[in-house]
């Protein structure tokens, strides 16, 4: 479906107050809009904050996980690493978000781990990808528009980890210039523009151990009836500034530079309008299948003060998969 259409539909939807599933890959080239009563035949499951069309009498698998990282070496991460600073040294970026694909052996399937992680948000594709992401994209309620940028991450086991992040300068820049991005974002389709709350800490439990991460929350008030142009609202806002960068279209050309190969459904949106409102997220945390292979895309925000080493390690220490704890 073209990406014109997809609005045009998202709109239709909306005047009419029809529930629908969206889902929009990163270069808006291959979108889809469901009603929900065609998602199963899809092959199409969401949770979204507890609200799901998985069926509950699907049994739970209760094997343990094994996972393995075939990391990309650090000289190729390198490649890519120094595009993104000559483009950043240059001007033409204050921040990028840099993020390439780690094959993964794992003992799960993508079924398997749409049951068993532990997320705000999940979706899984059949055959596709599944998703586990702890990010928002933009949430709706009584005509005003949220959104939760998450910027910023450290190992929760070193040393006075939390005062460590907060007082990092990188990941202060980082956060800042999200938040700047996101405001500016919201202000193309909403009103009275606010930072209800600005960097605080979530606590995120990995198989591999806890990590930090800042998040800030910003609100807008939208117009009457903006339902009516759900889609129209959808796309001023896409791609997430989070998992671009700022300025985002000079910023968007050179991450395809950098990373070499389209994102797809990784780093879009999926969500859920329910005749009144939009809960969504942004597509982090995601496995995709590729063949015979299993792809963990992960990465993280780059700007004039990162260093090499904490950000090839970050993108390794994304490769995780929260499970639900053991009832």
């Amino acid at each position: 479906m073209p990406f014109n259409a997809f609005i045009a539909q998202a709109n239709q939807f909306g005047k009419q107050r029809q529930p629908f599933f969206f889902l929009v890959d990163f270069e808006q080239k291959k979108p889809l809009i469901l009603s929900l009563e065609k998602m199963e035949k899809q092959g199409l499951f969401f949770d979204l904050q507890g609200k799901t069309n998985y069926p509950t009498e699907k049994v739970r698998s209760k094997k343990a996980l094994n996972l393995t990282a075939l990391a990309m070496s650090k000289s190729e991460y390198q490649w890519g690493f120094e595009i993104v600073q000559q483009a950043l040294q240059k001007g033409n970026s204050y921040l990028l978000n840099l993020t390439y694909p780690t094959e993964i052996k794992t003992n799960f399937s993508l079924l398997e781990v749409f049951e068993q992680a532990q997320a705000k948000y999940k979706l899984y594709y059949q055959n596709h990808f599944v998703c586990f992401s702890p990010e928002c994209f933009v949430r709706t309620q009584q005509n005003q528009i949220v959104t939760y940028p998450m910027k910023g991450t450290i190992d929760a086991t070193l040393p006075n980890a939390e005062q460590q992040l907060m007082a990092s300068q990188k990941e202060q820049s980082e956060h800042y210039t999200i938040v700047d991005l996101m405001r500016n974002d919201l202000a193309t389709v909403a009103e009275n523009i606010e930072v209800r709350r600005f960097r605080y800490v979530d606590h995120i439990e990995t198989e591999k151990g806890a990590i930090l991460q800042t998040s800030s929350e910003i609100v807008g008030e939208l117009s009457e009836n903006w339902q009516e142009n759900v889609g129209t609202i959808l796309a001023k806002l896409l791609p997430a500034g989070s998992i671009s960068g700022a300025p985002k279209e000079k910023t968007v050309e050179i991450i395809q530079q950098a990373e070499k190969q389209e994102r797809g459904y990784y780093t879009g949106i999926f969500g859920i309008f329910d005749g009144e409102n939009i809960d969504s997220a942004v597509a982090i945390r995601f496995i995709e299948q590729c063949g015979e292979k299993m792809l963990f895309r992960s990465g993280g925000g780059i700007t004039r003060q990162s260093q090499l080493e904490q950000e090839y390690a970050e993108l390794l220490q994304k490769v995780y998969i929260p499970l639900r704890k053991a009832s």
